[in-house]
């Protein structure tokens, strides 16, 4: 991924949603992912390559089923607690948002963080931040929007933000798809960015029990098995794949050793797959790793948060114990 650059928050509706340069890089970065991913034994793609544009949109559509609890019990625990997030923030002057997607759940932050001047929404798809700041600007008079296009797992610099207090956001218990390791690596680079006396709140999914669990990540209408097939239609339109997607299938498990739910793609019989020229093999049950999603208990995040430099100030979960929101601030 290229280096993120701020963009102009007031881009006409019909800008460019890519450079070119910018567009040839992140090809090359996936080319390179692919490649290597495919190669290795057992096969695994990142799942940050998962969020084309039109991954993003489908997540958007996985959010809104009613198998997928996360979004809507984190926007509930959102609107009922948001006075209480703010005011245990701070004066609270700059938001930052990791991974901001569409930003639809942001609006509910923002509009408690009563003296806020400027968000900064971190995403790898342009497309959703240009909407997502276009949308915010026009909902809330006297914001500025200056959106990072990056992957937020990576260092980034906040050039040109005003100084102030900060809190940053990480909502959808996105901090699942990492490794405890990366979660780690992650959480002391945003203490970095947000700098001294910052804030942070976490939306951190908890440990439940498998009955609600699976069908969250397979649902019955097949949007998330859409969403993971999705990947090889990318790798066939940017990498000159030829892979069948009628030939894979979308696999959720749960790993109970690493209280995490692993999703996968399956080829369903032996078979030949080309990309950038080169072939892959693959036997039928082979599967590919797509994506983690780890499972917290309310303590095992807060021990995580506290070894990366984070002091934890209040949870907030919702009755049935599904869902968590973590606010801690700078050790």
């Amino acid at each position: 991924m290229s280096s993120p650059q701020v963009l102009s928050a007031a881009l006409p509706a019909d800008a460019p949603v890519a450079e070119p340069a910018r567009r040839a890089t992140e090809i090359a970065e996936f080319g390179e992912a692919v490649l290597s991913g495919l190669a290795r034994h057992p096969r695994s793609i990142p799942s940050r390559f998962l969020y084309d544009a039109v991954g993003s949109a489908l997540f958007e559509d996985i959010t809104r089923l009613q198998e997928y609890y996360p979004t809507r019990t984190e926007t509930a625990l959102l609107e009922a607690h948001g006075a209480g997030i703010a005011a245990l923030s701070g004066d609270v002057r700059v938001l930052v948002e990791f991974g901001s997607g569409s930003s639809r759940k942001t609006g509910l932050l923002i509009d408690a963080l009563t003296n806020l001047d400027t968000y900064v929404p971190i995403d790898v798809s342009e497309a959703f931040l240009v909407e997502a700041a276009k949308r915010l600007m026009a909902q809330h008079d006297g914001l500025t929007v200056r959106p990072l296009v990056g992957d937020f797992t990576r260092p980034h610099t906040l050039d040109g933000t005003p100084h102030g207090d900060r809190l940053g956001f990480f909502s959808g218990s996105t901090i699942g798809n990492l490794t405890h390791e990366e979660a780690h690596g992650f959480l002391e680079n945003a203490a970095q960015l947000l700098g001294p006396d910052s804030a942070f709140l976490v939306g951190v999914d908890l440990k439940k029990s498998l009955d609600i669990l699976i069908p969250a990540y397979e649902d019955d209408g097949g949007v998330t098995a859409s969403f993971s097939l999705n990947l090889l239609t990318r790798i066939n339109r940017d990498l000159d794949g030829d892979f069948d997607t009628t030939r894979f299938a979308h696999v959720a498990l749960y790993n109970a050793d690493k209280g995490r739910i692993e999703i996968y793609l399956e080829s369903l019989t032996d078979q030949d797959v080309q990309v950038l020229g080169q072939t892959f093999s693959f036997t039928k049950g082979e599967r590919i790793h797509t994506e983690n999603s780890h499972k917290y208990s309310v303590p095992e995040f807060q021990t995580l948060a506290e070894d990366a430099g984070w002091t934890p100030v209040k949870v907030w979960t919702d009755e049935a114990q599904l869902f968590s929101l973590h606010l801690m601030r700078r050790a």
